[in-house]
């Protein structure tokens, strides 16, 4: 029988942009999804694909009992809800993003209260301390190895931003269940994630939004020369599920591309796509931009999972435009841009 037939699963998020792709993949694999989520930032909508085939529960994970609930009769935990966006939303909500380490808690506890099988935790790229991932030198790219981000070793614990350190003791907390309660997890680190259904606080969305309504000057935050590995939502989903087979130990593992791609380029690409050339571009160097150069080193990904993305940036930001030119309205967009750049 295959790993998730009839696997009894919780998806905390589930709703969100990442959780309900992860859902509709555990569905289409067998499981019995249960997804967790208090719609703050996720949609029903997202879930159209398989909410039939689901047990949906909306509340607030912080709060004890609602958690205690979500968990009964549960196998396996995928653990994605948190108070998060992209970069202009988490450097001016610094206090939302901190309070991811009440909710993990609590989260992890009632997991383990509930003799859950294993617990998969959605960590994030932005573990990794900041001095790492600055302007390369002499061409020489960085790749993030897991060893770099860990709380006990001297040098590797400068996370980036009250986010960054959030999840960072989130994954301490699931590693101390381990140790102490031997509760099988595992945390996964995602890097730079993009496609259908996210919204316009992430730079791909963004980029795509500012074309979609058309804006000339066209701007880009910081000056274009920043690069990410951007890494498709698909191929995030099925990654997750890979580690939470195949990881028990409570260890970290990275799950995102080896591709750099410069903001600039990803740009241009989505000019080529949509057809729309600006006569000019304003790159906006006082917006939030984040780290200069973030990108993952895939080698313990490839060893534990013999697995890496399979979806090239090029074919991801296709679909992804596609989906955004088809499900958007520019008179809905246009006037709102400046807040939903922002707003979760």
């Amino acid at each position: 029988m295959d790993f998730w037939t009839d696997k009894k699963v919780l998806v905390t998020g589930g709703a969100s942009f990442i959780g309900s792709h992860l859902t509709d993949r555990l569905v289409n694999l067998g499981a019995k999804a249960r997804v967790a989520d208090d719609l703050s930032s996720g949609a029903l909508e997202n879930l159209h694909e398989s909410i039939d085939r689901i047990e949906f529960l909306q509340g607030d994970l912080r709060d004890r009992d609602f958690t205690r609930r979500a968990m009964e009769d549960i196998e396996v935990v995928f653990h994605l809800a948190a108070c998060h966006g992209g970069r202009g939303f988490i450097d001016t909500h610094p206090a939302d993003c901190a309070s991811n380490m009440v909710l993990d808690g609590i989260v992890f506890d009632e997991a383990m209260k509930a003799k859950v099988d294993r617990v998969c935790f959605a960590s994030s790229a932005c573990v990794y301390p900041t001095q790492l991932q600055v302007k390369p030198t002499n061409g020489n790219m960085v790749y993030l190895k897991e060893e770099w981000a860990n709380p006990f070793e001297q040098g590797c614990a400068f996370s980036d931003g009250e986010y960054g350190w959030a999840k960072l003791m989130g994954e301490m907390s699931l590693k101390a269940y381990n140790k102490q309660y031997g509760l099988k997890s595992v945390s996964c680190r995602l890097f730079t994630v993009y496609g259908e259904r996210e919204n316009e606080t992430h730079a791909v969305i963004a980029l795509i939004a500012k074309a979609f309504v058309k804006m000339d000057p066209y701007e880009i935050w910081g000056d274009g020369q920043q690069d990410r590995n951007f890494t498709y939502v698909g191929d995030i989903a099925d990654g997750m599920i890979r580690a939470a087979e195949k990881i028990t130990d409570g260890s970290a593992i990275n799950i995102g591309t080896a591709e750099h791609v410069k903001i600039i380029d990803s740009a241009k690409m989505i000019f080529e796509e949509s057809g729309f050339n600006p006569t000019s571009i304003n790159f906006d160097t006082s917006k939030p931009v984040g780290v200069f150069s973030r990108a993952a080193d895939l080698t313990r990904t490839r060893s534990v999972l013999d697995w890496e993305p399979q979806t090239s940036f090029k074919e991801g930001l296709r679909k992804t435009m596609k989906w955004y030119y088809e499900n958007k309205d520019v008179a809905d967009v246009a006037p709102r841009l400046g807040i939903l750049l922002t707003e979760r």
